[in-house]
């Protein structure tokens, strides 16, 4: 793991932003794993900023989506289509036809989760994954206890998620109960992995995470295998991490950082 502490979200959301634009330039056709949520607004708004103003080229790109909630049709404001269509896609040069998020109204949905898992696949895995982190720990809508070599299938939520994920609906009760969503094994695949948590709410559960045991109560702190994740945080969603000063000395002197370094 590699952790970057930025001075505050909009700091935290450019880097972001910066990593996904370098991918994107150093490979045209990058297949691109994405998140929803509050978080990655700012950093959506940014991307498309991106395109607009500095030519960031997303017509030859793939996108993956974490996962999407079972039972709401595409035009249903929650559902993750919808916000991906509203924060990004329309606001992008992407081709619709190459934006991928599994399908909640399929009729037999553990096909569908294995179709998804075929689509990937066909298309040469996911090259960079963007996620964010539950207050609970879960990356995608992998609960606690979720396997940490799952795949992609239907997932029950857990009530804190519900709870949380409810504000987002005109009318809470519309929230969904269970949602289709990558595994915890399907994230591992990804080439490279960035995961962006800013506030502080996230801090407890990033300190587990990063620094913690490795255990499916945080399926989050699974990262802790993978080979080129990078962890980007603003001040308060690091607050309670031990080793802050190490994590901003590399920041500051490892070459990896170095292209950031000079454009932030």
């Amino acid at each position: 793991m590699e952790i970057a502490i930025r001075p505050d979200t909009n700091a935290a959301c450019n880097l972001v932003a910066a990593i996904i634009a370098n991918a994107i330039k150093e490979k045209p056709d990058l297949v691109l794993g994405l998140a929803t949520g509050r978080t990655m607004e700012q950093l959506y708004a940014r991307l498309a900023e991106m395109h607009r103003n500095d030519g960031l080229d997303f017509s030859r790109c793939r996108t993956f989506n974490l996962d999407e909630y079972i039972g709401l049709p595409v035009e249903h404001p929650g559902s993750y289509r919808y916000y991906m269509n509203h924060h990004l896609f329309n606001n992008i040069n992407i081709d619709p036809a190459n934006t991928f998020l599994p399908d909640g109204m399929a009729a037999d949905i553990k096909a569908g989760c294995a179709a998804y898992e075929q689509k990937i696949a066909e298309c040469g895995g996911i090259d960079l994954q963007l996620l964010g982190i539950g207050a609970d720990g879960h990356i995608g809508f992998n609960e606690p206890l979720s396997s940490l070599c799952s795949r992609t299938r239907d997932k029950t939520l857990d009530e804190s998620t519900i709870k949380v994920n409810s504000t987002l609906f005109d009318n809470p009760d519309e929230m969904p109960r269970s949602a289709i969503t990558m595994g915890v094994g399907t994230i591992l695949d990804a080439r490279s992995v960035v995961l962006l948590a800013t506030g502080k709410s996230k801090a407890e559960i990033i300190a587990k995470a990063v620094e913690g045991p490795v255990t499916s109560m945080v399926t989050a702190s699974a990262l802790q295998f993978h080979q080129k994740c990078r962890i980007v945080v603003d001040e308060d969603a690091a607050a309670k991490l031990q080793h802050h000063n190490y994590y901003r000395w590399i920041f500051d002197h490892d070459p990896d950082w170095a292209k950031y370094r000079t454009t932030l």
